[in-house]
């Protein structure tokens, strides 16, 4: 199946945002509405392991923009009106954040999704989850979405290491993505990949070489996290005995600047700075100025004199 990629349109950005690619293919900006429809994930509740990954906290990676106690439909209105009130938003797509959002049976998982559909302004739906929570049945029903909505599944890999998968306790291994990522694709749904920078043991190279299996596969986008400790979470129980190593905010722009220069062109960047709820992340306080990060990022770009895909060789 041809790579639904869109030419890549002349930005003052260095890289592709993916709030660019939106803009372009819908002719206004699209905000995403954060979803909470009480999915658990297999490795939380003991079928995979116990204690889930040693990085996620209790609210599953989930910002926390509506109260879980709403019903979907109710969160995705509510969404709306703020949005359309704060910054007269028009278009929208809905995005279900929260730990694994293909770990239900496909019947309740249409209900779901069909619930997040529920206004004329929603052009896309968005649902994140893990490699192993899918299969051919739940990709089919994801993939009847792509004639009306734009559709992505985000994975959540962090590292094409296994031995850093084992030591964060991800519960899957490369193989697990490389599968989901081959069914996805075969039924024409846009992939985004959450990666993790400065997992522990792990070097640049690694990191890089991760970014690098992702060039070759040409992922529709990619999504950048650092390495960030929360309470609760065994990665907070390592920190404080000085186990762990966390990058510095100079350590981290460079390494996202090579990173983009690896990837094509046309990947769209869903994020490249910023990363969990600062009230209760622990560290790094840096990762709390978002913006700075952004511009130091850019012109880190400008002094090389680089961009998104300069170092991208096709196979």
């Amino acid at each position: 199946m041809q790579e639904p990629f869109y030419p890549r349109p002349v930005t003052n950005k260095r890289y592709y945002q993916f709030s660019e690619y939106l803009k372009n293919k819908f002719g206004k900006k699209v905000y995403k509405i954060t979803l909470d429809a009480g999915f658990s994930c297999p490795n939380r509740d003991g079928t995979i392991s116990s204690g889930g990954c040693i990085f996620c906290d209790d609210g599953g990676s989930f910002s926390r923009a509506h109260d879980s106690h709403m019903s979907v439909q109710q969160q995705v209105l509510t969404g709306i009106e703020n949005l359309s009130t704060r910054f007269k938003a028009q278009k929208f797509m809905s995005y279900f954040q929260a730990y694994s959002n293909t770990y239900k049976p496909v019947e309740e998982l249409k209900q779901i999704y069909d619930a997040s559909l529920c206004h004329k302004d929603i052009v896309g739906i968005s649902i994140g989850t893990r490699p192993d929570c899918v299969d051919e049945q739940k990709l089919d029903l994801i993939a009847s979405y792509t004639e009306k909505y734009e559709t992505w599944i985000e994975y959540g890999l962090q590292s094409m290491h296994d031995k850093t998968l084992k030591f964060i306790n991800r519960g899957h291994d490369y193989q697990a993505f490389l599968k989901a990522y081959q069914m996805t694709k075969q039924r024409g749904i846009n992939v985004g990949v959450h990666v993790i920078l400065g997992l522990p043991n792990e070097t640049k190279e690694d990191m890089l070489q991760t970014i690098k299996t992702l060039a070759d596969l040409k992922v529709d986008g990619v999504k950048f996290h650092c390495l960030c400790i929360f309470p609760n979470t065994k990665l907070y129980e390592m920190y404080e005995q000085g186990q762990i190593k966390l990058l510095e905010e100079d350590e981290y722009v460079d390494i996202a600047c090579d990173c983009l220069e690896l990837l094509p062109e046309r990947t769209t960047i869903h994020r490249l700075g910023g990363n969990g709820l600062q009230a209760i992340k622990v560290a790094p306080k840096w990762l709390n100025k978002k913006f700075e990060i952004l511009n130091k990022i850019d012109k880190e770009l400008e002094k090389r004199n680089s961009y998104q895909g300069c170092k991208f060789i096709s196979l």
